[in-house]
């Protein structure tokens, strides 16, 4: 992937929200379909895992492959290293955690298939026969044209408004559009980003 403008065409831009009313951790999520770039990336990490259980999806006309993207605003550049940055990255990636199993688990009741990518090690967390890492900076340079510089052999993300100090981490589904943006919708907005 890279860097350029792609053609993912987003269905919901970006927006703050939160996993339950009153939470100070926000996450800024939206929704786009997969450019050719990211299509191909997808198949990489997931192959077609996702129309394995084709018999059990509901609605499979209206189905398209989708990602979720999230960014959380860090307390901390997480460029930087040391006791403080590991605590907030462990904190981070809880949030994204708890996300991305209730997005998933509503997807998936009802007969649609989703998953989300460990921001830790670039695996999915339910399709486990898979093996192939996803890289959730260029999934973000594709998807929402954010930028990225590298930094020895990592690539570090910039948010346009948070810098480096930023969370990213991705849902992915095949799924009728207007199912996901409902249910992204149902969630409650927060102005919070960066909280303790």
């Amino acid at each position: 992937m890279t860097s350029t403008p792609s053609s993912a065409c987003t269905l919901l831009p970006p927006r703050l929200i939160s996993t339950r009313e009153g939470s100070p951790n926000g996450l800024e999520a939206s929704v786009h379909t997969l450019p050719k770039p990211l299509i191909r990336e997808f198949r990489h990490v997931f192959g077609d895992k996702y129309l394995e259980n084709g018999k059990d999806l509901k609605q499979v006309g209206d189905c398209e492959l989708l990602a979720i993207p999230t960014n959380q605003h860090a307390l901390h550049d997480l460029v930087a290293a040391g006791d403080e940055i590991e605590k907030e990255k462990d904190r981070l990636l809880n949030v994204f955690l708890e996300f991305g199993q209730d997005l998933t688990t509503k997807l998936r009741s009802k007969g649609l298939w989703a998953d989300y990518i460990d921001p830790c090690s670039g695996l999915p967390m339910i399709t486990l026969d898979c093996n192939k890492v996803y890289s959730e900076v260029d999934g973000m340079e594709c998807l929402l044209n954010y930028k990225a510089h590298n930094a020895g052999f990592c690539k570090i993300l910039t948010h346009p408004k948070w810098g480096s100090s930023v969370y990213p981490a991705t849902i992915f589904c095949f799924a009728p559009p207007k199912t996901v943006i409902d249910m992204l919708n149902q969630y409650p907005a927060t102005m919070s980003t960066a909280t303790t």
